[in-house]
């Protein structure tokens, strides 16, 4: 089944998720981890290893999002590049014939 977008026109695309919103900056910040019972001092390991998955997973996704979007950006300065030299040698026929 395919995925329906729910971006816009003209707005910028991000990575999503389906469980959750991509987390922000202040969000890793301010982020406080309950502490554990009064037999262990520290803090819950589950909550922050759940934590830190979750920070990977949007790094990762938004490593890949940068990646393809580096790859657009190629794409386009090639195909402006071609665009670009086809302009020049098109000029350049109807000077010398």
């Amino acid at each position: 089944m395919a995925k329906r977008s729910t971006r816009q026109p003209n707005q910028p695309s991000y990575y999503h998720s389906a469980t959750y919103l991509p987390l922000l900056p202040w969000q890793v910040r301010e982020r406080q981890f309950p502490t554990t019972p009064l037999i262990r001092r520290g803090l819950d390991p589950d909550e922050v290893y759940a934590f830190l998955d979750r920070v990977a997973g949007d790094l990762s996704a938004l490593h890949a999002a940068l990646g393809a979007s580096r790859q657009e950006a190629a794409r386009i300065k090639d195909a402006l590049r071609q665009w670009q030299s086809d302009q020049v040698r098109t000029a350049n026929a109807g000077r010398y014939r």
